[in-house]
């Protein structure tokens, strides 16, 4: 008999009618709308772009950077947006490595439906950390990952790193 590996939180995202639609609503717009960070995992706000949490990580502390503009190609962004982008990585890593202490980091965009991109309508960065050895049986066959933290618990600790980085 097979053991069974929970996740019900996956439920959520497999059920979203938005997702990777290229339809509908836009999270990059919407939830920043919201004014409720630490529900929506917002965790810093800059002049033209900002950080979350991805709400189904790859990892722990896997953040998304985006502009608050819908803007769908990288060659579309204006200067200012170019600029805060790259500096909230840069911030994003340091955090990240503050709280986790990774041994690298991915660090990518997916642009447009053919490239991977969810959200093919709003440019995004991902920060996933990674680990020596962090490569097992469940991503590699399962599809599956195991996180060992909630969503609010890493905010929480990001907040805290954040605090004496910013």
């Amino acid at each position: 008999m097979p053991e069974i590996l929970w996740a019900p939180w996956r439920m959520t995202y497999i059920q979203s009618p938005n997702t990777g639609s290229g339809k509908g609503s836009d999270i990059f717009v919407d939830l920043p709308a919201e004014n409720d960070d630490r529900k929506n995992l917002i965790l810093f706000r800059g002049v033209s772009s900002f950080v979350m949490m991805n709400a189904f990580p790859y990892t722990s502390g896997h953040l998304l950077v985006a502009p608050y503009r819908q803007v769908n190609d990288i060659t579309l962004m204006n200067d200012d947006e170019l600029l805060e982008v790259n500096q909230l990585i840069a911030k994003g890593v340091s955090w990240i490595r503050a709280v986790y202490k990774p041994d690298g980091f991915n660090i990518g965009v997916n642009m447009g439906r053919a490239g991977g991109a969810g959200i093919p309508q709003h440019i995004h960065w991902h920060i996933v950390p990674r680990w020596s050895g962090d490569t097992n049986f469940m991503t590699s066959i399962g599809d599956v990952r195991v996180m060992p933290q909630t969503l609010h618990e890493s905010y929480d600790q990001l907040i805290e790193a954040m605090s004496r980085d910013v």
